[in-house]
């Protein structure tokens, strides 16, 4: 007989941001719920989301425009019904944050009844949208959601377990479908197992896959390799945005300053204290993140310059306390005080605009499988996300898929009996360093051969690296014990390859995706759909 799970639950979430405890909260009156956390709880995405959340609370702006803005941002690749759909369930989710308790900034004369909220303006936004908690917009949501899943009594926490592989229906002889994972206990060092319903993804994104990224350490693409080895499609991978302006400085590795900054005047200049962006477009600093990135890629490489500049010293100090708080603390921690000198910064790896192929009710591909926030490709951004988008996928879509899952919830049997994780064949490894030298070359050729700027011989020496590599990994993961890093490592390389092969196959420029082989937009632009069956094993 097949041994009994370690836990049980009616819906597994994998993944503890915004979109992973919007979902649990959602659900837990109705479903008793497990959140696995892969780090410690404020360890995210969410957590360090500086500028904030887009919906239409101006009188002057529409949900109209909201949805041009995105369609405008996305370059011709968005589903029009699901920017509708997410433009449209907007306010109501942000609504639902503020009665959680999410004190986001008010402007004076407001009353409790009928509050009047501070809007920021970003990059592609025509109205002012941006609801923000000062610039640490992602800390007040992430540690206000916490608390409600903290006190519900339905929901379980499981923190600093890593998430092995999904359990699908081929392990237990099971009709096709999610039944549950194995997860990595990474205190005891050893795997257990979780029988569940339905499963819900919402690891966020991939971009530890680069050398230089926003992101905190445990952005590695773990959801979207588990969902792809279960089976399901992925769309649009090619899509990596890069986020213009990051904190150049040994001392502040992954510091992002929100775009938030150049709505409010910061401006672009190159070490000569000259401006730029006019040359690149008629927005200037506040064109979209795409144009901006390559645009200061561009003058760095043409001047051999280490980085660029973003200037707000011009404002008052009292403005840039009031509203950039955290961003002024940080820079002042490194030496550099914005409020009389210009901030260096680069562009780095930030967000992932593709990932697992969803539905509105962000169902995948297998059943009893969902995926929400950054780790899912809903439609929502097409080519490039437009800024403050993120976070209110998050929250849309968390509901869609709780509304989902309550509808279905009593064909959702909990298969008890599942096959343990056999580790018999495996020894400890005693080179660690393997592993290391692995992940670091990985990171290094994606940034320079499927960075900000591509061509297809990049792309193919890229591709041939990562084929070395899964082979070198395979034979690891096969002959030791999984470890955290062994585990990033295997789905960093795959979603690599993932990401390449989306790249190889469009064959334009559009968006985040720009190769000096095909510098012209395609006339009739598809999304890029990778399947399992149809894509040739590396």
């Amino acid at each position: 007989m097949e041994p009994t799970a370690n836990y049980q639950c009616d819906v597994l979430i994998i993944g503890s941001g915004a979109a992973g405890l919007t979902t649990a909260l959602l659900l837990a009156d109705h479903a008793n719920v497990i959140v696995l956390s892969k780090g410690p709880l404020t360890e995210g995405s969410t957590f360090y989301a500086q500028g904030g959340i887009a919906a239409v609370f101006d009188e002057s702006d529409s949900i109209e425009s909201h949805v041009e803005d995105t369609l405008v941002a996305g370059a011709g690749l968005c589903d029009p019904a699901v920017v509708e759909y997410t433009a449209r369930n907007a306010r109501d989710s942000l609504q639902w944050l503020i009665d959680a308790g999410v004190g986001f900034d008010r402007v004076p004369g407001g009353s409790d009844e009928e509050p009047q909220y501070h809007l920021n303006r970003e990059g592609g936004h025509s109205h002012r949208r941006i609801l923000h908690a000062a610039d640490a917009t992602g800390r007040a949501v992430q540690t206000t959601l916490l608390d409600k899943v903290i006190e519900h009594p339905n929901i379980q926490l499981l923190e600093r377990y890593n998430a092995v592989d999904l359990i699908t229906g081929k392990h237990i002889n099971k009709p096709k479908g999610c039944y549950g994972a194995y997860i990595w206990n990474r205190q005891h060092e050893q795997v257990e197992t979780v029988a569940a319903g339905c499963v819900v993804l919402a690891t966020g994104g991939a971009s530890k896959v680069y050398q230089y990224t926003s992101n905190p350490d445990i952005a590695s693409g773990d959801g979207i390799a588990m969902a792809w080895r279960a089976g399901c499609s992925v769309t649009n991978m090619e899509f990596n945005q890069f986020h213009p302006t990051c904190l150049y400085h040994p001392n502040a590795q992954s510091f992002l300053l929100t775009e938030a900054l150049r709505g409010e005047g910061a401006l672009l200049k190159r070490p000569d204290g000259s401006r730029f962006m006019p040359d690149f477009h008629a927005d200037a600093e506040l064109a979209p993140r795409d144009v901006v990135a390559r645009a200061i890629d561009f003058e760095m490489k043409r001047l051999g310059a280490d980085c660029m500049y973003l200037d707000i010293s011009h404002k008052d100090k009292a403005f840039l306390l009031e509203h950039f708080p955290t961003i002024y603390q940080k820079c002042l921690s490194v030496g550099i005080d914005m409020a009389t000198q210009p901030i260096p910064v680069v562009p780095a790896a930030h967000y992932t605009c593709g990932g697992i192929t969803t539905g509105l009710d962000a169902s995948t591909d297998l059943p009893r499988l969902y995926a929400v926030g950054e780790v899912a490709y809903t439609g929502l951004h097409g080519a490039n996300r437009m800024a403050s988008n993120s976070l209110l996928e998050c929250l849309v879509f968390a509901r869609a898929a709780a509304e989902s899952i309550i509808k279905q919830r009593q064909q959702f049997t909990i298969e008890a009996r599942l096959p343990a994780w056999d580790e018999s064949q495996v020894g400890n490894s005693d080179e660690e360093v393997v592993i290391q030298h692995n992940w670091h070359e990985l990171r290094l050729f994606m940034w320079d051969y499927v960075g900000i700027v591509r061509t297809t011989k990049r792309l193919e020496r890229a591709l041939h690296r990562i084929e070395l590599l899964q082979r070198e990994i395979h034979d690891y993961y096969a002959n030791f014990r999984v470890s955290n890093n062994l585990l990033e490592l295997r789905n960093l390389v795959q979603v690599a390859e993932l990401i390449v092969r989306s790249a190889m196959q469009r064959k334009e420029s559009r968006g985040l995706h720009y190769t000096l082989d095909y510098p012209d937009k395609s006339a009739t632009p598809t999304p890029t759909r990778l399947t399992p069956q149809q894509t040739p094993a590396a």
